[in-house]
């Protein structure tokens, strides 16, 4: 075994890859990307090397199309899932989309502010745009050229919608709002998520397998938050970071490295290219 290289798996060595893998799917914020937001060299000529091996590619993401245009030139995904689920783009083309209708949209951004109060910050995709209602004093850095929003009076379906809050009955209150809605919190930040029920990493997962004919168990996927839990239980190779949260390293029948450690090359070095 390589020095410094964390390698743990909950079943039996023997039984690592029994599928032939056919697609990588990645998380990106604290998965592929650095602490700094950026993919290391390393990790760019790893999945090049599996893309070659003819395995695709992908990223399966909560953000939106918009904020992954510079990764994209980097690795040229194969896959996106955007938005949590909400968006699948194959090839280049998009084969899967849902959003909350605008009265729903409508009817959540009036629900947080009433809740919230004022002041309360909120941020929505849609498919290639994101709108922020505040251009200065933002409660956090994740910043990305979005478009200025006060949601007031919205005209147009959200795929997801972000509330800053770390009370969480002010959250299942908006969460409430509009049936058949998904919410979870992110671990590093305090906001919460909301899209449709069905905008989730695993119901994409499940129709791209569909579309392209592959199974689950043919997916090797990686992540770290609350939003992977789902995807890393049912590919046939779940692989949680080292900064996972405890909830994802339980779901995971794998563990690699942490995302400034470049985690998801050193397993893929390992277990797929035999480095």
């Amino acid at each position: 075994m390589a020095p410094g290289f964390l390698y743990c798996v909950r079943w039996s060595f023997l039984l690592v890859f029994p599928m032939e893998i056919k697609l990588i799917l990645c998380d990106l914020d604290g998965t592929l990307l650095r602490s700094d937001k950026t993919i290391s060299a390393r990790s760019i000529s790893v999945l090049n090397e599996c893309r070659a091996k003819g395995i695709l590619v992908g990223f399966s993401t909560s953000r939106g199309k918009s904020n992954i245009k510079a990764y994209e030139k980097q690795i040229i995904p194969d896959i996106l899932i955007c938005n949590g689920g909400g968006s699948i783009l194959y090839k280049g083309q998009q084969i899967f989309s849902s959003a909350f209708s605008l009265e729903e949209t409508r009817a959540m951004l009036a629900k947080a502010y009433e809740v919230c109060g004022d002041n309360a910050e909120i941020t929505l995709d849609l498919l290639d745009k994101i709108y922020w209602n505040r251009r200065h004093d933002k409660s956090t850095d994740y910043d990305f050229g979005a478009l200025y929003d006060d949601f007031r009076d919205f005209k147009e379906r959200a795929f997801k919608i972000c509330v800053q809050t770390e009370d969480v009955e002010k959250a299942r209150l908006i969460g409430e709002s509009v049936p058949g809605c998904d919410m979870l919190p992110f671990s590093d930040i305090p906001w919460y998520k909301y899209s449709p029920s069905d905008s989730t990493k695993e119901k994409a997962i499940e129709f791209l397998c569909g579309h392209i004919g592959i199974s689950t168990g043919q997916i090797v996927a990686f992540g770290d938050d609350h939003n992977d839990i789902g995807m890393l239980k049912m590919c046939g190779k779940g692989v949680a970071m080292k900064n996972a949260i405890p909830e994802v390293k339980a779901a995971a029948a794998f563990e690699t490295l942490s995302n400034d450690e470049d985690g998801v090359a050193a397993f893929l070095e390992r277990e797929l290219l035999g480095l």
